[in-house]
């Protein structure tokens, strides 16, 4: 991969202003276009992308983009961003916060250390209502790093930290998204790695507002087996993320999941969330939006 490829989450959200199973999307118009994509998308999965992976492409193109391709709306959008995704009547199907509330956009500084509670306690209050307000409902939560504790010292932290703003999710109508990353190769540290420690998060803290994020790219590097772990799980996963593996990129025959059939399990389940697009296009013809056609189609089951 070039330099000019190796781009990253973490970086991107440095960089730019960025901006669920229970949210209850309508059936969506997906007629759309055939300059767009090949055939109007069948609506089973519902599908959004995420802001980052397309370097500095203004949010507003990206938004039209979205829109031509069927999409629902955007991931990872901070409050800065709503506005735009309104115009184009998209949903930001998975929220920050606003900049002034950084700590909330940290995936290291999270609830398992207790030293960032009283901060992130004050954060998230505001965000949910902010979220709320605006009409959304999924807001993206982050475990931190580990920094040398146990798997159940960061458990307990977690639940003393999120049973302090779970009652204000529940009376917003939000549901707070934990996300599942990888700690092998582009987190390290990160506590929240594996199915099994999420589950039992969501159990202690036994709310229909509180939900693990399954990054099917992250989760495939971690513990693989992912439509039987799905199939178990699947109450405690409020929305999805996709990319290629290895390498995070395209989803195409280069990488080693079959995405249409990691799709059909999900919707299976019943899910009636969203599915959100999370690589980084190594071709970047019509700055990428080329191969997020592509991906968009091949999940479209």
């Amino acid at each position: 991969m070039s330099k000019k490829s190796k781009i990253s989450r973490r970086n991107a959200i440095k960089t730019f202003a960025l901006g669920s199973s229970t949210l209850a999307f309508p059936k969506f118009n997906h007629m759309i276009s055939t300059n767009s994509i090949k055939e109007p998308l069948k609506g089973n999965i519902n599908q959004s992308v995420c802001k980052w992976c397309y370097g500095k492409m203004p949010l507003e193109k990206l938004a039209q983009e979205a829109k031509k391709l069927g999409l629902v709306g955007i991931d990872l959008i901070g409050a800065e961003g709503w506005d735009v995704l309104k115009k184009y009547d998209l949903t930001s199907t998975m929220c920050y916060g606003d900049l002034e509330g950084k700590l909330t956009r940290s995936l290291t500084n999270g609830w398992c250390d207790k030293k960032f509670h009283k901060d992130l306690i004050s954060h998230y209050k505001r965000h949910i209502k902010l979220v709320a307000e605006a009409g959304w409902t999924n807001l993206i939560c982050f475990s931190g790093n580990r920094r040398g504790m146990s798997d159940s010292e960061g458990l307990d932290n977690c639940i003393e930290g999120l049973s302090q703003i779970i009652p204000v999710a529940e009376d917003h109508g939000v549901i707070l998204q934990m996300e599942l990353l990888n700690s092998k190769i582009n987190h390290p540290d990160y506590m929240c790695d594996n199915s099994n420690w999420g589950v039992s998060l969501c159990k202690s803290l036994d709310s229909d507002n509180f939900k693990l994020l399954y990054d099917i790219y992250h989760m495939q590097i971690m513990e693989g087996d992912l439509i039987h772990t799905i199939q178990e799980n699947h109450k405690y996963y409020g929305h999805y993320h996709t990319a290629g593996v290895p390498g995070r990129n395209e989803l195409d025959k280069k990488q080693e999941l079959y995405y249409p059939a990691i799709m059909k399990a999900i919707y299976e389940t019943g899910f009636n969330g969203v599915v959100a697009q999370e690589f980084i296009p190594l071709d970047r013809t019509n700055g990428g939006i080329n191969s997020l056609r592509t991906a968009v189609e091949l999940c479209d089951i």
